[in-house]
């Protein structure tokens, strides 16, 4: 029952990859945006040297370097990345376990590859960059009636068929065609693996959820409205505190129709304290209250606030579960 216990403890972060629909949809949007960029590069940027022992690193570059630069914004996009720093700074992770600090770091991953590995996929399908990658390394011998003197020179000239000798012009197809069958037989090979993958951490995501699945879905929908409702109203807070302290310096402030009705309708606000700001911040997990469901930080904070207990507070909202 502990070992049970404990993976299904360590195993709730994972859920935070999985939880909403939203998650999807926007991963299926960052893929087909790969997939234009991608396209759009090839059709009028991409350029292979045509020579050897440029084309390797040419090819590499060309699957590599957007991967790194995608997978390092998707990285910094993530609010789950600032959830995980804002906890090692505010708490210093002490109710982070190794365990769960690697199941987290694995979710913000998970949303991370999705644009590289869209980006290597097709290249890999279209094979272009492969070719120019591994053209210098076919081995002219094993193409038949490839005259026996020519060196790597020439075989690396042949993603540019413009490039080819004209006495070997008629073995261009038959390379092309063994380098772009392996482009893309990794390409495949690729998809199946993302596939595999995604299919075992959602079958491990059902197992290991300590929900039902219509409380899950019910707790997504709780933290995307929730996130669009905090930022909305933080948006006005901001704007009316900011109206506030300009017309305790100029005497008046200038505001448009609808934020003198804001102004209006709330006569005044005050700042949030740092304290309550951080209590409200970082990685959190599912956790229940005397059978009630705490289903983030705020509702934490908004549940012990109401119960006015400021020990209990302090003790609660250092805890992720």
């Amino acid at each position: 029952m502990a070992a049970a216990a404990l993976v299904t403890e360590n195993f709730k972060f994972v859920s935070l990859f999985f939880k909403s629909k939203d998650v999807m949809i926007f991963n299926g949007l960052i893929a087909l945006g790969t997939v234009a960029g991608q396209t759009a590069y090839n059709v009028f940027a991409f350029e292979c040297p045509c020579s050897s022992g440029r084309n390797y690193r040419y090819g590499l570059a060309v699957i590599g370097v957007p991967a790194l630069a995608f997978f390092l914004i998707g990285i910094m996009m993530n609010k789950s990345t600032w959830d995980l720093v804002s906890e090692c700074r505010l708490r210093k992770c002490r109710k982070l376990s190794g365990a769960a600090a690697f199941a987290l770091l694995g979710t913000v991953i998970g949303r991370a590859v999705v644009a590289p590995l869209t980006w290597a996929v097709i290249s890999l399908l279209q094979g272009q960059a492969y070719m120019c990658a591994l053209s210098e390394f076919v081995d002219p011998s094993t193409v038949e009636g490839f005259p026996a003197d020519q060196g790597s020179e020439v075989i690396a000239k042949f993603p540019c068929q413009q490039s080819v000798p004209t006495e070997l012009q008629g073995f261009w197809s038959e390379i092309e065609r063994r380098l772009k069958y392996e482009s893309q037989l990794f390409g495949w090979l690729l998809v199946a693996g993302m596939s595999l993958t995604v299919f075992l951490m959602l079958c491990l995501k059902r197992c290991c959820s300590p929900l039902g699945y219509q409380q899950e879905n019910y707790w997504s929908q709780y933290r995307s409205n929730e996130k669009t409702l905090f930022q909305r109203t933080a948006a006005v807070h901001a704007r009316l505190l900011a109206a506030e302290n300009v017309k305790s310096f100029f005497g008046f402030v200038a505001l448009e129709k609808d934020e003198k009705e804001e102004l209006a309708e709330h006569q005044s606000v005050s700042p949030v304290c740092s304290t309550n700001w951080n209590r409200v911040t970082g990685v959190y997990l599912y956790r229940e209250k005397n059978g009630l469901p705490l289903y983030s930080r705020l509702n934490k904070w908004a549940m012990y606030s109401l119960e006015n207990n400021v020990e209990a507070m302090e003790k609660e909202m250092d805890m992720l579960s």
